[in-house]
């Protein structure tokens, strides 16, 4: 495509990944994720690497094992430049005196990292890494710049190399009501007319609303 044909790109565009994800390997939950691709190619050329299913993948060879997968929930924020390491290049034994991945062994070496999940709600930081088989929990930030090599925690905040737990975003028991609650598993209807309430802290008043609410609708 040439440069005139291409759509215009600036920070305060996205690409919303429900309208251009065509991997079959990647699983977008609701409408509302994005990914901030102003100085980069799209999701998938440039965010998810490793991935079998791209287009190459599919005509040049078939999977010789199961495929991890990538699910992203809905209202998921990914900045500039993020990585998400997926299993199609786990063919480098670390128990195994060469790393080097010979075909005739390639099935023994290949070893899978099991799925991916970033969790509703989630924010990936600018330039950070998420690393294969790793849950990013609901509400979570990952800092800019930071590896992430474990699970992190629903409403917590990491950063580093390897990442780790700065705070949570707000006291255990708020957390715990906040899951409870399951915002982000809300008919679109019954989150929109609660959105005040969302970008608030007030927990209380979401409770009594989303109570009232309900009642309403009963």
């Amino acid at each position: 495509m040439s440069d005139e044909a291409r759509p215009p790109k600036h920070w305060s565009m996205v690409e919303y990944l429900h309208e251009t994800v065509k991997n079959p390997n990647i699983h977008i939950r609701g409408r509302n994720s994005y990914y901030s691709n102003a100085w980069t190619g799209s999701f998938e050329e440039s965010v998810v690497r490793y991935l079998y299913g791209d287009a190459y993948s599919l005509s040049a060879w078939e999977p010789r094992w199961e495929i991890d997968q990538l699910h992203i929930g809905d209202y998921v924020c990914i900045g500039a430049e993020a990585v998400i390491l997926m299993g199609g290049n786990h063919t480098h034994r670390t128990g195994w005196f060469s790393l080097y991945p010979f075909a005739d062994v390639i099935l023994d070496a290949y070893k899978g990292k099991g799925d991916t999940l970033i969790e509703d709600g989630a924010w990936i930081g600018m330039r950070a890494m998420i690393m294969p088989g790793v849950t990013i929990g609901e509400g979570a930030i990952v800092a800019s710049g930071a590896i992430v090599t474990k699970d992190v925690e629903p409403y917590t905040i990491v950063a580093g190399n390897p990442a780790a737990p700065v705070r949570r975003r707000f006291p255990d028991a708020t957390v715990e009501a906040l899951l409870a609650l399951g915002i982000y598993r809300w008919e679109r209807e019954k989150f929109d007319a609660l959105r005040s309430f969302l970008c608030a802290n007030d927990l209380d008043a979401l409770v009594r609303a989303a109570a009232d609410y309900d009642a309403g609708k009963a």
